[in-house]
This record gives C-alpha cells, structure tokens and sequence, in this order.
C-alpha cells in the first residue's frame, strides 16, 4: 500500500484544517487507517484510526472532541479533519495502514506509511 498524506499548513490557533491521505496499490477497503503525528523532539504518537467500514472510530484523549476521522472506500481516502487547533498539535501527521479486513477495533499497530504533513499552529 503506498500512502500519500497532504493539506498540512501554517494556521492560528483556533483554526481548523483537514488532511488527506490517498492508498493505493492494494484493496482499500481492507485496511485500517490511522493518523499519528509526530512533534519535534517527541515520539511519534498515535492520533486517530478508523475501521474499514468507517463506522469504528478513534481517538487519543488529547484530540477527542476536536479531530475527526473518517474514509470513502470509493476514493481510497482517508480524511482527518481537525478543529479548534492548539500549538500543541504542531507536529508532522503521518497516516498509516494495516491490514484488517472486517476487523471492529482499534488497531495501534501499522504495516505502511505515509511520508508526512506539516501541520503548525501560530498561538
């Protein structure tokens, strides 16, 4: 699975932006998708993952209620949109895969990677 993130950028804190990560290269529909992120100087950290059908969605505590998750099967994309952002969502977003055909729980662990977002929030 090759996997392409964008729609990272520079916004105020408060602002809102979605990403995008695009497969390709296998069935889609059979992958668990996640997004993690990664800040300077800390590891990278686990942000969101969705199930195949896009009905099991999940978030670490520090962005539920903010970020939101989901796919379309029929684009091979998965979408994380963040609202009310904070300086400490600065980071690189990175989506990720794993296979999990009919799989209906979180998944932390991913086989494929994407190379990476922006996202920096000005306070």
């Amino acid at each position: 699975v090759q996997l392409q993130a964008s729609g990272g950028g520079l916004v105020q804190a408060g602002d809102s932006l979605r990403l995008s990560c695009v497969a390709s290269g296998e069935t889609f529909k059979n992958y668990h998708m996640g997004w993690f992120r990664q800040a300077p100087g800390k590891e990278r950290e686990y942000v969101s993952s969705v199930t195949w059908s896009g009905i099991g969605t999940y978030y670490a505590d520090s962005v539920k209620g903010r970020f939101t998750i989901s796919r379309d099967n029929a684009k091979s994309t998965v979408y994380l949109q963040m609202n009310d952002l904070k300086a400490e969502d600065t980071a690189v977003y990175y989506c990720a895969a794993v296979y999990d055909p009919l799989g209906g729980k979180p998944r932390y662990d991913y086989d494929y990677w994407g190379q990476g977002t922006l996202v920096t929030v000005s306070s």
